[in-house]
């Protein structure tokens, strides 16, 4: 279980200490490598992309028709690889979205994925919390196409009643990742040393906590079931945020609710009142130059009545807004 967001990516982590990263590193000097994201793709990746030396291009999402909200098209991913081939770049990575923080966004594999395997550039999947949703059939829509995933990353402690933090990642391949970290030290081996996974070949320290054992004990205590019901729970709560907006004619969405994430179109001064006014606590983003508000249902403790709560606080707060416009 690698670290969670607030460290740099796990997979840029593992990847610049990679045969790969280093021969990348050498040529650094001449040619910068470059690295592919969706252009709503969580901070770290950008950080993760600094700390690995090389370049990071963000590519422009657009809404798609199907569910309202942005995503990365196929076409726009092999315009990038052609016009970063054509500067002498070395496009080697795409990191796709599951859930991307501002939107919600999802990047779909069906259309990514042939690309990324035929140009022969590592596809990895940040699923942030959208990634635990997987668990109920009705949004296994977005694994489609994961069998061309080289890796997987998702925050188990947002959604899954997981205790902070918890991260798992995934490798198409895992004995190719973890070869890159292998060492041969005689005081490292062990009579089982073929025979069972050794996960701290991920990481570079030698040791880490065991954050899959909270895992494993989550779901033999709860069960699969009890984190399903929760999970659509979240998404109730919501779609009633949703439906509270849309019913009012001072407050519009920004996109379509998706899955736990609820949003509105707002302006900075309401955010300024929302803060000052210190009730409830709600997070700002920015898509294409337009400011709105963005609200996640995460606790498992949420109900309704905080959900109309947080409405009647907006709506209260933004009136005297309003009239001054």
């Amino acid at each position: 279980m690698q670290n969670v967001k607030r460290e740099p990516s796990p997979f840029f982590s593992w990847l610049a200490e990679t045969r790969v990263g280093k021969i990348v590193r050498k040529k650094i000097k001449k040619m910068f490598a470059r690295d592919n994201q969706h252009s709503e793709a969580h901070s770290s990746v950008e950080k993760g992309v600094m700390l690995s030396g090389v370049k990071l291009r963000k590519i422009k999402s657009v809404i798609d028709p199907n569910l309202g909200k942005f995503t990365v098209t196929g076409e726009a991913l092999e315009m990038a690889i052609k016009e970063d081939r054509a500067r002498g770049l070395i496009p080697f990575v795409f990191v796709a979205s599951m859930g991307s923080t501002n939107t919600c966004g999802v990047d779909f594999l069906t259309e990514i994925g042939p690309i990324c395997n035929r140009e022969g550039i590592w596809l990895h999947v940040d699923a942030a919390y959208a990634g635990a949703f997987l668990l109920c059939e009705e949004y296994r829509y977005m694994r489609e196409g994961v069998e061309m995933v080289d890796s997987f990353n998702f925050n188990a402690h947002k959604a899954m009643h997981v205790n902070f933090d918890c991260s798992p990642m995934w490798f198409k391949d895992g004995r190719r990742a973890t070869k890159y970290f292998s060492v041969e030290e005689l005081y490292l081996k062990h009579t089982e040393d073929h025979e069972t996974p050794e996960y701290w070949h991920l990481q570079t320290a030698l040791g880490s906590r065991f954050r899959s054992l909270k895992l494993w004990f989550t779901l033999r205590s709860l069960g699969v079931k009890i984190i399903q019901e929760h999970l659509r729970w979240l998404n109730d709560r919501a779609m009633l945020f949703a439906s509270l907006i849309e019913s009012d004619d001072d407050f519009e969405l920004f996109v379509p609710q998706h899955l736990e994430l609820g949003g509105n179109a707002a302006t900075e001064a309401l955010l300024s009142a929302v803060n000052v006014d210190n009730r409830i606590h709600i997070v700002p983003a920015s898509v294409d130059g337009t400011f709105f508000l963005r609200l996640a249902v995460c606790t498992t403790r949420t109900t309704d009545e905080d959900i109309r709560f947080s409405f009647s606080i907006l709506k209260e707060l933004a009136q005297p807004i309003l009239k001054a416009l």
